[in-house]
């Protein structure tokens, strides 16, 4: 049953802040999960019918964090994948997909952390967020997203240095 359902398409963003970290934000559902993995992640949500990726990928910047004060610095190459554990097959994503189809940027935030607002929505996604060292994302995820972080990782290391550019 699982292999008859499609991937929802998503969109995900590692951004950077001037000093080379990472922003991650812990889901407003798993408040207790401060250690936890999966509890902190990076911004990321689905995308509209026929939407862009760069324009949704700065849309669910500004719905998830309150702000688009970003620039894109790169796009992953490949759409990357990931399938929900059995547990969570109809259950998970409106139980209609089988996991997601994500398209991935690194991003270089313009603003100042006073523009982070994740109160911006009536119903936030997260309630908490800080910045981190890129290395540290694949012990923040959970294990069916685990690969995903570490490409990311190796995919968009180079702008963890401080001032990094587009390239």
């Amino acid at each position: 049953m699982t292999r008859d359902l499609p991937y929802r398409d998503n969109v995900g963003a590692v951004l950077f802040n001037r000093d080379g970290l990472v922003l991650v934000a812990r889901r407003a559902d798993l408040p207790n999960a401060e250690g936890a993995a999966g509890g902190w992640q990076l911004p990321q949500g689905g995308m509209d019918p026929g939407e862009d990726p760069r324009v949704a990928v700065l849309r669910e910047l500004a719905e998830e964090i309150g702000t688009d004060k970003a620039e894109i610095l790169a796009e992953h190459d490949t759409w990357l994948t990931y399938d929900l554990p059995p547990e969570l097959v109809g259950k998970a994503l409106g139980g209609r997909y089988r996991g997601q189809r994500q398209r991935w940027f690194a991003l270089r935030f313009l603003g100042e952390d006073s523009d982070i607002r994740l109160d911006a929505d009536p119903h936030p996604e997260f309630d908490a967020w800080r910045w981190v060292p890129i290395e540290e994302l694949p012990g923040l995820a959970v294990n069916f997203k685990r690969p995903i972080y570490e490409e990311l990782v190796r995919a968009f290391a180079r702008f963890a240095r401080r001032g990094a550019q587009a390239g």
